[in-house]
């Protein structure tokens, strides 16, 4: 890929795009698996070893003992549940918190009179973690269920409207001003213009939302939920079941890198990259 550089009439100069990973698809996967079984056996040898500097290994469980207990979790219906319930929960609020975020995102940048009532009250609330309002999740909803979709909710919100506001104010005026010279309105700017302009930029928002509310959902799950995998990991560290909870950690991991993985995979898609 390269990017056109102001040159003299009759030639073209070029710079050098961002560079692209060489090798082929395959030589590229067993690095990746070389790397994973290189941290298993790092891990196996720090626990087996009982190494203590800084860090005690010797009361951290070998990967065979987590191996164990999750092909013994892989059996039990339970652990399907909360996975199925974690989703539920970070799919719902994911899902209008990307609705709502790109769309206040788009309305702040374009509008100076919503950016004035909305923007104050934005930057006052985007600060405060989103796990930090369990407290008044649990007074406003009446269920566990709905507080901790707010909190999912609220998580992804902020970072999608971030991205969005600063993906809109950066497109050229020029764009905006070539389709507004061929008579379309408002709705075509935002339409031919606006959208299409900011998509990467939503988009990267999009993906850090989905990992901000991965932290989140498992954390209020922690606190209040009755099933999911922070629920099921947290109960699993209170009666002191330790290969459950790295099987919980890992079930985490996975389930983060998929979805966020998904998101920019969409994201790539649409956008047009390759």
């Amino acid at each position: 890929m390269t990017t056109a550089v102001a040159a003299p009439p009759g030639r073209t100069r070029t710079t050098p795009g961002p560079e692209r990973p060489s090798g082929r698809p395959a030589r590229r996967w067993l690095i990746r698996i070389a790397s994973l079984l290189t941290a298993l056996l790092v891990w196996e040898w720090l626990t087996v070893t009982d190494v203590i500097a800084w860090i005690r290994f010797d009361r951290l469980p070998t990967p065979v003992e987590v191996a164990g207990q999750l092909w013994t979790l892989l059996g039990d219906p339970l652990y399907y549940l909360d996975i199925a319930q974690s989703l539920v929960r970070i799919l719902t609020g994911f899902t209008l918190a990307a609705l709502a975020g790109i769309a206040a995102g788009i309305a702040v940048a374009r509008s100076w009179l919503l950016s004035d009532i909305l923007q104050p009250l934005f930057e006052v609330v985007r600060p405060i973690p989103a796990i930090a309002l369990v407290p008044v999740a649990i007074l406003l909803f009446p269920r566990n269920e709905q507080g901790i979709v707010f909190i999912t909710f609220t998580a992804s919100f902020f970072p999608i409207l971030v991205s969005t506001r600063h993906a809109v104010r950066a497109l050229p005026a020029v764009w905006e001003d070539a389709v507004r010279t061929m008579g379309g309105g408002r709705w075509r700017v935002l339409i031919s213009v606006v959208l299409p302009g900011a998509l990467p930029g939503v988009f990267s928002g999009l993906s850090v939302g989905m990992g901000v509310s991965w932290i989140c959902v498992i954390s209020a799950e922690m606190i209040s939920g009755d099933f999911g995998v922070g629920y099921r990991t947290w109960h699993a560290y209170t009666i002191v079941d330790y290969p459950a909870v790295l099987v919980g950690m890992i079930t985490i991991g996975v389930l983060g890198w998929l979805t966020a993985g998904l998101v920019e995979l969409l994201g790539r898609r649409i956008v047009g990259e390759r």
